[in-house]
């Protein structure tokens, strides 16, 4: 009896006179009759997915390139250092997440919340009571009280899928989106999705990391739609000044675009009170701006921010996100409910962060380090160095990668405006006098390391 050849993917298989008669399976004791569907799947190549690819992720190329990102590097680098040195401790001051949980009433209201059957269905464009919460945070850490709940709030799974759909508001091929650097690089990445253009402004030390307007060209400024700020800054540690704003604010009035501020760190700021885009003179007309509970109260995991800005952008952000989500669950939203208008809350988290970096300040001074008191977030942003001993860096990866594989420090090296590192105070340890112990760790390593900074 004839052979049936396995399909391969290189050549087609054969199949014999009986098979195109109908018959099928002859390993079994029981031949039955092929379907059609099998008849027409039998011997055919299966499709080329690589040839499927949307261009916009890589096309053909899709998956075949052998680039290491910087945040692959640092896993590897750490999973290598671990495994030649299992004995010793990895200090790891890279993380950029909240080391701590959620505040105890935003817990314990969501565990009452689960088993609430009226909160098991879908949550569309979200509930009323987290939009009013919302607003009422708004009004008492920033005093903005101008916002209608109904019509200028709107909820977010994150503040990731925020940026996410934002570019599917206002970008068409060619439009820009102009973007601060080093930066968080959703809104570019989905802008460049969409064949738009981005442009990049550094954010250098000598302008105490705050965009230049001066260097945006007019023939750029005329094609822009949207420009990306981010206060507190990720990862520089800037806060905003009214000032700042304003500029901002005259700038995009003046030729005709959105400002998108991205506050995920809003309520971390130190020395001066928190500031909202939405406070200034304008600011409501020319910004949308986006919070988040996962920095500001320890919630990275659980998906929840908001979008707060004029009626007809918060229509266009609904309107979009209709059509990508189904809204975060309900329960979720109650539980932010319990906790996110309450300072004392905000407070504890804040200063959690503020001692730790005043600690690491010091440390890190007088290794040599040109560090100082961020005016937000949970970061310290500091010039790299140039070598240790008699080995140069040539930037701050570099510097970066020494320090795990030598030392086993884990920083975040940035190499997109002037070589620096990033030391995040979300470190994990036991308690306060543990915080102690590590700082104490990571100064007497780091003397043994000769770093240089000529």
């Amino acid at each position: 009896m004839s052979s049936i050849a396995v399909p391969t993917r290189n050549r087609r298989a054969t199949v014999s006179s009986k098979i195109d008669k109908g018959f099928f399976d002859f390993s079994s004791p029981f031949p039955r009759i092929a379907s059609p569907v099998e008849k027409y799947f039998l011997g055919r190549v299966f499709v080329n997915t690589q040839q499927l690819f949307a261009k916009r992720i890589g096309g053909a190329t899709f998956g075949t390139s052998s680039e290491i990102y910087k945040f692959e590097k640092i896993k590897r680098a750490k999973a290598e250092a671990i495994m030649k040195r299992s004995n010793m401790e990895l200090l790891d001051f890279g993380v950029g997440e909240p080391d701590q949980m959620a505040p105890a009433p935003i817990r314990e209201t969501l565990k009452k919340a689960v088993d609430d059957p009226v909160n098991r269905g879908y949550a569309d464009n979200g509930i009323r009571e987290f939009k009013v919460a919302a607003t009422e945070y708004m009004s008492k850490f920033f005093g903005v009280t101008n916002l209608d709940p109904d019509t200028e709030i709107n909820h977010s799974i994150g503040s990731k899928t925020a940026l996410a759909m934002l570019p599917l508001c206002f970008i068409n091929p060619g439009d820009v989106t102009l973007t601060t650097t080093p930066s968080y690089p959703v809104m570019a990445t989905h802008t460049a999705y969409l064949n738009g253009e981005v442009v990049r402004i550094p954010l250098l030390k000598k302008n105490g990391f705050y965009p230049d307007l001066d260097t945006i060209s007019r023939k750029v400024a005329k094609r822009t739609k949207l420009f990306y700020v981010n206060y507190p800054n990720n990862p520089t540690g800037a806060a905003p000044s009214e000032e700042l704003f304003d500029k901002l604010i005259e700038f995009a009035d003046r030729n005709n675009i959105l400002i998108v501020q991205d506050a995920a760190y809003a309520t971390l700021v130190y020395g001066r009170p928190p500031l909202s885009i939405l406070s200034r003179p304008g600011g409501k007309e020319m910004s949308i701006e986006l919070h988040s509970m996962s920095k500001s109260y320890n919630m990275t995991g659980w998906r929840l921010g908001f979008v707060a800005g004029s009626q007809r952008v918060i229509q266009a952000y609904a309107e979009v996100k209709d059509n990508i989500d189904s809204g975060q669950f309900k329960a979720i939203q109650i539980a932010a409910c319990a906790g996110i208008a309450d300072k004392k809350l905000s407070e504890n988290i804040r200063d959690h962060y503020k001692n730790r970096l005043v600690k690491l300040v010091l440390a890190l001074r007088k290794l040599g380090f040109d560090a100082e008191m961020p005016g937000g977030t949970f970061y310290l942003y500091v010039e790299a160095p140039k070598g240790a001993g008699s080995v140069p860096f040539v930037n701050a990866e570099e510097a970066s990668q020494y320090l795990i594989k030598e030392h086993l420090i884990s920083t975040v090296p940035w190499d997109d405006a002037g070589a620096f590192l990033r030391f995040s105070a979300t470190f994990e340890s036991k308690d306060d006098s543990d915080d102690n112990r590590i700082i104490r760790e990571l100064t007497r390593r780091l003397e043994t390391a000769e770093l240089r900074w000529k």
